[in-house]
């Protein structure tokens, strides 16, 4: 193996049989910008190399490769007393809810109907948060599972583990609220939360599921080989449905995206629509967890191949799927509208890429999501380099707006 970024995307380019100017066409970066990558002369962006490793059918060495030369640069830097701009991790401790007594001592064990009223009353919140800023629910979503927990502490078999399992459904959400808002620590520390109080009320389902919200996480740190274990690890609990094996086989197959390996990607692709296929309607007591899209695995399948670098395939799946999604899925809408934009501009559509992007970006606007700016921000950078083209100029001013926005 060659010694750097440069030298791999030149031998991998020479070996195809392009030039550096085809290679450009190709990805739709400058002849130029390559040759200062080839020539260690610039540091290999991530979407470059995706590109790159797409159209050389490099198998993802060059996707691995520039993650290497990255962090050799971070510890060239940290050597020499210099500092490098990093993804900022938030830390802030996540308080606890668990074991807290409600105000006035004991309750009367609720019933039927009080039981069913705080399942509505957490749907209510699942479906505002669907819509508009995680800010707005997360507040009434931690006082809501205060109330459940602190209730099911209080009162005996069998409402004790009914209401557990609602809580832990309420803690699950809040995990997820939270990464939207752009603080991992809590979203990993309310997702690890569920797990407990599932475990507590019986029911393995969110045990397994966790992994996969952990495996989100990982996903948009951009950690491959941490989003593939633990959603392996999600495959592996015992007594998982095929609904959650599913969700976790279409989590591992986003980690295969990642790391550039198609073929691996392709046989988890297929696992995970078979087990949502197979899946049945959750009747059960509690909310259904994970996406309620109308078929997640197709979505999934369209954002990875933005990351396999097949992009105008990416473009084309996501249109088919949007259209799918309800308005009210304004959450879901953002997500994938923006990553739609962003394969078409990466295809070298720009027209088409911002004649999406201003229809998504008032769903962005509205759910004001930590994940989806993370796709907008490399948007943005991506029809950047078409500055002075007309529908860049157009679209370009409101881009901006959105990204600065903050509730």
């Amino acid at each position: 193996m060659t010694g750097s970024f440069g030298e791999l995307l030149r031998e991998c380019r020479v070996a195809a049989g392009l030039s550096i100017g085809q290679l450009a066409k190709r990805v739709h970066y400058s002849k130029g910008h390559l040759s200062k990558v080839e020539n260690d002369l610039k540091l290999p962006h991530d979407t470059m190399a995706r590109l790159c490793d797409s159209v050389l059918d490099a198998g993802g060495s060059l996707i691995e490769a520039a993650r290497a030369a990255r962090d050799q640069a971070v510890e060239r830097a940290a050597g020499a007393g210099l500092t490098l701009d990093r993804r900022q991790v938030l830390v802030a401790g996540t308080g606890t809810v668990l074991g807290m007594a409600l105000a006035g001592g004991p309750r009367p064990a609720p019933d039927e109907r009080v039981v069913a009223g705080m399942r509505t009353s957490f749907e209510h919140l699942r479906s505002l948060g669907m819509q508009t800023s995680p800010v707005v629910v997360l507040e009434p979503l931690v006082a809501l599972l205060r109330t459940v927990h602190a209730l099911a502490h209080e009162n005996p078999e069998p409402v004790r583990s009914r209401l557990l399992l609602l809580a832990a459904r309420i803690a699950e959400y809040t995990g997820w609220m939270n990464q939207e808002v752009g603080d991992e620590q809590r979203a990993l520390s309310w997702t690890r939360h569920a797990s407990e109080l599932a475990r507590a009320g019986g029911d393995r389902e969110i045990v397994s599921y966790a992994f996969v919200r952990e495996a989100g996480l990982a996903l948009y740190r951009q950690d491959a080989v941490g989003t593939i274990e633990l959603a392996r690890r999600a495959q592996g609990i015992d007594r998982a449905s095929a609904r959650t094996r599913g969700l976790a086989a279409r989590r591992e197959a986003q980690g295969h995206a990642l790391a550039g390996d198609l073929g691996s990607f392709d046989r988890a692709m297929d696992r995970a629509a078979d087990l949502l296929d197979r899946s049945t309607a959750d009747t059960g007591a509690y909310p259904v967890l994970g996406s309620t899209a109308p078929d997640p695995a197709e979505l999934a399948r369209g954002w990875s191949l933005c990351d396999l670098g097949r992009t105008a395939e990416s473009a084309t799946v996501l249109e088919r799927e949007l259209v799918r999604l309800p308005a009210t899925a304004r959450r879901s809408r953002a997500r994938f509208g923006t990553r739609r934009s962003l394969a078409l501009a990466l295809a070298g559509e720009i027209d088409q890429s911002c004649a999406t992007l201003a229809g998504t970006l008032d769903d962005v606007a509205h759910v004001d999501s930590a994940t989806v700016r993370a796709d907008l921000r490399e948007l943005s950078r991506t029809l950047g380099r078409w500055h002075n083209h007309g529908a860049v100029r157009e679209v370009y001013p409101e881009l901006r707006r959105v990204l600065r926005q903050r509730y």
